[in-house]
């Protein structure tokens, strides 16, 4: 049974909220009305309390404004993400009043290693609107002795090294292989399911390393130390404490590997609801200039720097990038190599 939230206006501003069990799909509007003449329904492919939850919060609490509405929110985690996709698209209405919120890169990565069973991807939904550009890092404890990417090539030398992620099917968990791969050092990658437990396991030292988005790293980095981002150039060297960039640090040529929190529709609701769907976007295209959702993101502690609009084609030609990058890694992300 899915749980939908309902929050109130001041309980959303507050960003607390509570569950409430409902066994109803999404509802039809009445034929006439202005869009959108009930709430936003947003399915987020997650648990709920993480990165992707707060990042949903801090942006419709400004995109509400435009669309002169309220969300009602429910949370499917399961499977690296698999579940909230199979039940959004089993679930919801083609009418463009229920949305699926998702981790782009991570979870297109899910259909490389294993195809969807009850839809078709690319093809039956797509993502829309990107909300952020979120590097990938390499991140150890702050007191561990490994303090640099080349103290942990060597390392990595000498023993098999032991690294936390979210989940194996991510651009971190990539990018990781990638330095093992270019490098000889030996890995193997345990996924922990969020990036909460990840952080816990490398702080207890039960793991030598860690791979993870940056921002959430760099709220805390009086408990960690990131080693090196996954991208061309550091966007958020003061937040990440001076970390050099992985290429830059071991002298290699891996792509940016970002993760981009982004909203996703089913293909028949923009094809069937073209209006609606322009409404959608040029409301929420508005909220990146607007210095409300600037104030909401840096009350988070989450860099500004990595907030990056991505419309309808942008986020295809980055759903082509993340495939090319989940094929040539696809044996060892599907545990066969």
């Amino acid at each position: 049974m899915s749980q939908l939230i309902r929050p109130s206006r001041r309980a959303l501003l507050a960003g607390g909220v509570s569950l409430g069990a409902t066994a109803t799909l999404p509802t039809v509007p009445a034929f006439g009305q202005s869009f959108p003449s009930q709430n936003i329904k947003v399915m987020v492919a997650t648990r709920e309390g993480g990165d992707a939850d707060r990042n949903l919060r801090a942006f419709w609490s400004v995109w509400k404004k435009y669309l002169k509405t309220d969300m009602e929110v429910s949370f499917f985690p399961g499977a690296a993400g698999r579940v909230g996709y199979e039940k959004y698209m089993g679930l919801a209405q083609p009418d463009c009043y229920t949305l699926l919120f998702g981790n782009m890169a991570p979870e297109v990565l899910n259909w490389v290693v294993k195809p969807p069973t009850s839809f078709k991807f690319p093809g039956d939904y797509k993502y829309f609107l990107r909300v952020d550009s979120d590097p990938s890092c390499v991140l150890v404890r702050k007191d561990s002795p490994i303090r640099t990417l080349a103290d942990l090539v060597a390392e990595g030398k000498k023993k098999t090294l032991k690294v936390a992620a979210s989940r194996i099917a991510h651009p971190a968990s990539v990018g990781m292989l990638a330095i093992a791969k270019a490098t000889g050092a030996k890995v193997n990658i345990v996924p922990l399911s969020g990036g909460r437990n990840t952080m816990a396991a490398i702080a207890s030292g039960e793991m030598d390393c860690g791979a993870l988005p940056t921002s959430g790293v760099a709220q805390r980095l009086n408990a960690f130390r990131i080693l090196g981002v996954f991208e061309k150039k550091n966007r958020a060297t003061a937040k990440t404490g001076n970390a050099p960039t992985v290429n830059d640090a071991l002298g290699l040529k891996i792509p940016t590997l970002n993760s981009a929190r982004a909203f996703a529709i089913k293909t028949t609701a923009i094809q069937q609801h073209p209006a609606r769907f322009k409404m959608l976007e040029e409301t929420a295209k508005k909220v990146f200039a607007d210095p409300d959702y600037k104030a909401a993101i840096e009350k988070l502690k989450a860099p500004w720097e990595y907030i990056d609009y991505g419309d309808l084609k942008e986020c295809e030609e980055e759903v082509k990038d993340i495939l090319a990058i989940g094929q040539e890694f696809r044996a060892l992300l599907a545990g066969k190599a």
